[in-house]
C-alpha cells in the first residue's frame, strides 16, 4: 500500500518519563502519525466520509499524549498504536514520539523512538 495520510509535529504538554520531575512537571512532546489505508475512493468521491479524517487523528493523539503518563516513550507509543489502529482503517500506522530538550547532560534537540505496526503486530523501526 502506497498511499498513505501523515500528520507531522503534533506537539503538547504530556507527563511522561522516567523521573519524578518529567511525570509532575512534564515535558514538551511530538508526535508524527503515519497511516496506510486506500484513498482511490475518497480522491474520486472528495468526500471526508471515504478517507481517515486527520483531524479526529489529531485529536486523539492529543487525548492520549495528556492521558495517562507513561515512563517509558515506547509504552506511550504503543498505548498509541493501539488506539488508533482500533479506531481508524489503516491497514499499517506508524507513529514518531520524540520528547523535546530532554534532561540529559549537554544539548540534545530531542530523544525518541519510532515504532509501526502492520497486521497487529507492533515492531520498532
Amino acid at each position: 500500500m502506497a498511499d498513505r495520510i501523515f500528520l507531522e509535529g503534533i506537539k503538547f504538554h504530556g507527563y511522561h518519563g522516567l523521573t519524578r520531575m518529567e511525570r509532575e512537571v512534564g515535558c514538551r512532546l511530538a508526535v508524527d502519525v503515519s497511516l496506510e489505508t486506500d484513498l482511490e475512493r475518497s480522491g474520486r468521491t472528495d468526500s471526508v466520509h471515504h478517507t481517515i479524517d486527520y483531524r479526529k487523528v489529531h485529536q486523539r493523539v492529543i487525548e492520549i499524549g495528556r492521558g495517562p503518563s507513561h515512563r517509558l516513550l515506547e509504552s506511550f507509543a504503543v498505548a498509541l498504536l493501539d488506539v488508533l489502529f482500533d479506531e481508524f482503517p489503516a491497514e499499517r500506522i506508524r507513529v514518531t514520539v520524540r520528547k523535546e530538550t530532554p534532561v540529559l547532560d549537554g544539548i540534545v534537540d530531542s530523544v525518541g523512538v519510532e515504532l509501526c505496526r502492520e497486521g497487529g503486530k507492533v515492531r520498532s523501526s
